[in-house]
């Protein structure tokens, strides 16, 4: 994948994440919390897959 698509994908990730700690299920809150992590961590890749240039 290069940069932009780990880009978009994390904000997905975190956005939906987001909407799903607003749930009164528990289990959707964990569930959501754990998506805008991997979000985050996926928004992170694509940076650093952009100052070294996709060649990763």
């Amino acid at each position: 994948m290069g940069e932009l698509t780990d880009k978009i994908k994390g904000n997905a990730n975190e956005a939906i994440g987001k909407v799903k700690q607003q749930s009164d299920n528990p289990d959707t809150q964990a569930e959501g919390a754990a998506q805008e992590t991997k979000g985050k961590a996926q928004e992170a890749v694509g940076k650093v897959k952009g100052a070294l240039g996709d060649d990763i």
